[in-house]
């Protein structure tokens, strides 16, 4: 993909494609922004009408896409390096660093705005602070910092079901405090279960992931005890009387896989197997994440219904 350059053959822009644009969004992990804030939306008490509905949903989507853009944007150098996102847009050749940064300001701007104004303000405010969260406390000062990077820059990827609730209620409550808890503490487990078996990648890029600050023993022993930390709070709906006792079985059911799996790499001893159990971890979080809030919105979907043909 050609750039066009100034004198000094700096590139000004280039003639990237809407594939290249829409890459920057992050679209897998933003696949996953939606669906937990459609479950937030779905799960709140009250109704909304459709079409604010969507509206919410599209602006919590272009959100997290802006946010997207604007990590890529920062980490381009350590993007080139690492064999996960050397293909990025950026290192790619596709789209500029200043495209990057023009295309996620103006997104967020756009999705702020437009949440603000045609849905409520305390949607409208978590979304900005979402955007500022992970853009600036996570990218520009904790990823390349801290070993403890993902379990504080986490608190940016929990934040869409409780802004899909606030899009419905215009409140924070315990409920949603506790949709985002669930994914806080589903984050540690998954991100360092990758960061095990790509653990040269981050040392290439100079990433203080926990495994190359502190070992493979340190991460392994984090793992196993967010694990049932996330065990315990996924319970919680049920606890509290927001979901049934049905949410509550398969809560625990999908727990328990989870925590075999995080056993099961916690007892490895030897680097290959090792790797091979945090791989199988990695993947079975995706779908416990997705599983989990599936349940919870069919649960109270379901317990809604019955009770409005009562």
């Amino acid at each position: 993909m050609a750039f066009v350059t100034d004198q000094n053959e700096r590139p000004l822009y280039s003639s990237a494609d809407v594939e290249d644009y829409f890459a920057l969004l992050k679209p897998r992990v933003m696949s996953l922004v939606i669906f937990t804030a459609i479950v937030g939306l779905l799960v709140a008490p009250g109704a909304v009408h459709p079409l604010i509905g969507f509206t919410a949903i599209l602006c919590i989507a272009i959100g997290a896409g802006a946010s997207g853009a604007l990590n890529m944007w920062y980490d381009a150098d350590i993007d080139a390096v690492m064999s996960r996102t050397i293909n990025r847009p950026i290192p790619a050749g596709k789209v500029t660093k200043q495209e990057a940064l023009a295309f996620g300001l103006v997104l967020s701007v756009f999705s702020v705005l437009t949440l603000g104004l045609l849905v409520n303000w305390v949607a409208g405010g978590l979304l900005a602070f979402t955007i500022f969260f992970y853009a600036v406390i996570y990218t520009m000062w904790l990823k390349r910092w801290t070993p403890q990077n993902i379990v504080i820059g986490g608190a940016a990827g929990s934040f869409p079901p409780m802004i899909g609730w606030a899009a419905v209620t215009g409140t924070i409550t315990i409920e949603s405090v506790i949709l985002f808890l669930i994914i806080f503490l589903w984050t540690p487990p998954h991100f360092w279960a990758l960061a095990l078996y790509k653990k040269g990648d981050y040392q290439e890029a100079g990433i203080p992931m926990l495994p190359n600050v502190s070992g493979e023993r340190a991460t392994q022993n984090q793992i196993f005890i967010y694990s049932l930390l996330l065990a315990a709070i996924a319970l919680a709906p049920t606890l509290i009387g927001f979901a049934s006792l049905a949410y509550g079985a398969a809560a625990a059911l999908l727990s328990a896989g989870f925590v075999f799996y995080a056993t099961k790499l916690w007892r490895e001893k030897e680097l290959v197997e090792m790797k091979k159990s945090a791989r199988k971890l990695f993947a079975f979080s995706l779908v416990y994440l997705f599983a989990i809030f599936l349940v919870l919105a069919a649960d109270i979907v379901a317990t809604k219904m019955l009770g409005s043909m009562i």
